[in-house]
Order: C-alpha cells, then sequence, then structure tokens
C-alpha cells in the first residue's frame, strides 16, 4: 500500500466513528483498527459494531468486517470502510499509513507512538502533543472541545460525564457487580427514572437490576451478553424525550472533534 494512501484510525466507538464518518464523507481511504471484544454503548453510531455483525451502516457510511488487507482494496473499491481486528496495532507497519488517529478514547495512551505514521493525532487525554503523539484534540465539553493541542495534554479525565438536558453523571449508568450483562430494553427505548434496563447474571445465576436514574432516551446500551465488572459503563439515558433521532445520528461532539482530525490532516498532508 502506499503511505500517501491511507488514514488509520485506531478505534471505532461512538467518537471514533465521528471522525471516521468525516474523513470518509472527505473522500480519504480510511482503515480501522478495533479491539477483539469493542464494549461500545451507543452501538447504532459505532462502526466497532461490525465486529460482532461482520458490517455496519451509520448515516450511509458502511462499514465491513475483513481479515487481510487484500480484503481491504476490496471495501475501498466499493467505497465503504474496513474494520480489522487489531487491537496492538500489529499490522500498522505493513499499512504504513499517511497519518494515524488514536481515536480509542481509553483515557491513556494503549501503545500509540509517533513513528506510526508521518502525521500522528490523539483525541483526549493521555497523550502529550509533541513526545507520544505529533498532534492532540480535545474532547471534553465546554469551550475547549474540538481545540487542535501542539504542545501538551488535554484536560485531564474528570470521570464527569458532560451535561445533557441538565443532567452530567445521572445520565451515564456503570455496572455495579461484575457478572455477564443482559439486556432488558433496547437503544431508542422511552424509559423512565429508576425502570429496569437491564440486568446482571452472576455466575451462581442471580440477576442484579440495572435501572435509571432518570426518564428520557436510552440512547445507549452495552451489548447483550458482555461480561462486566464493578463500574463498567453499561448505558446512557439522553433527557431530552424529543430527541429519538439523536440514537442513530452522529453526535455534536464527534462532529466537532472530527471536523478538527480533517483539518489537521488537510492541512498537515496536502499542503
Amino acid at each position: 500500500m502506499k503511505r500517501d494512501d491511507v488514514i488509520l484510525v485506531r478505534g471505532g466507538g461512538d467518537l471514533a466513528t465521528g471522525t471516521i464518518h468525516r474523513l470518509w464523507s472527505a473522500g480519504l481511504k480510511v482503515l480501522v483498527l478495533e479491539a477483539e471484544h469493542p464494549a461500545a454503548i451507543r452501538r447504532q453510531v459505532s462502526v466497532s459494531e461490525a465486529v460482532y455483525e461482520g458490517g455496519a451502516v451509520v448515516e450511509g457510511m458502511r462499514a465491513a468486517l475483513i481479515k487481510t488487507l487484500d480484503e481491504a482494496v476490496v471495501v475501498w473499491h466499493r467505497g465503504d470502510v474496513p474494520v480489522m481486528v487489531d487491537p496492538k496495532g500489529e499490522l500498522i507497519p505493513q499499512v504504513r499509513p499517511a497519518a494515524l488517529v488514536d481515536a480509542i478514547l481509553a483515557k491513556k495512551n494503549l501503545g500509540t507512538t509517533r513513528d506510526m505514521a508521518p502525521l500522528t493525532i490523539a483525541l483526549g487525554p493521555g497523550f502529550t502533543a509533541g513526545v507520544d503523539v505529533d498532534l492532540v484534540v480535545e474532547t471534553k465539553r465546554g469551550h475547549r472541545l474540538g481545540r487542535i493541542i501542539r504542545e501538551g495534554a488535554a484536560i485531564p479525565n474528570t470521570g464527569v460525564p458532560g451535561v445533557i438536558g441538565g443532567y452530567g453523571a445521572e445520565r451515564v449508568i456503570h455496572a455495579e457487580k461484575a457478572g455477564v450483562f443482559r439486556n432488558v430494553c433496547a437503544i431508542g427505548d422511552l424509559v423512565s427514572a429508576g425502570e429496569t434496563i437491564a440486568e446482571i447474571e452472576t455466575p451462581d445465576g442471580i440477576r442484579t437490576p440495572v435501572t435509571t436514574r432518570i426518564a428520557g432516551i436510552l440512547r445507549g446500551l452495552l451489548r447483550d451478553g458482555y461480561p462486566v465488572t464493578p463500574g463498567f459503563k453499561v448505558a446512557d439515558v439522553d433527557p431530552r424525550r424529543e430527541e429519538l433521532e439523536n440514537c442513530f445520528l452522529i453526535s455534536d461532539k464527534a462532529r466537532c472533534i472530527a471536523g478538527s482530525v480533517l483539518e489537521l490532516i488537510a492541512a498537515n498532508l496536502w499542503k
């Protein structure tokens, strides 16, 4: 593959997919590397779902799971986005990408280095521009969202979700114990405060209900059958009950971040 052909994105969750969609919309050739068992909760807008389903469609963009780089060429010719399981980035030297975007959003660096591509960009905290990667894009909601950082790091992770419809921490639900996650509701369902949306099944067969703290639309929900540990993020409720369509659309936050990534790639690689 030619180095000037491919933009490689590590991660395929909802924020990563915003960037992937923007690059794809600009006509760029994108390759996504994902984990073996992605844990996105906004699954309707995450290309990581291709790992489980073999394919995914987000706002007109089709993603397809592949096993070899030769298959990637076929997918690109169709105008789609190939997704490969490669959590450690072992294929990166073979791909020789023009630019690499770390969009894993792990709040820490899971192995991305500046020598992986002529241009390396990381989203969010855990990276230092000029050290781990060339550039960092701010991912925290607020006035600095999408800001391009050329020296230093993004705002550290506070552990407090951004406010939507007047609610922050209350809208995000975490597992209280370890076990297997079992869905009761589905993404897009209208839910009430205190409603059981899922259960966690422990090895002894006991099921503990997972309940909401606020009323709204179930915007995100972990896949049924996923193993969880205490504190694991499992769901997201949008209090704006009139915004059902948002469950199936890339978020404003993801679009803002994506614009900054496209700006950097255009400015640095195609002057």
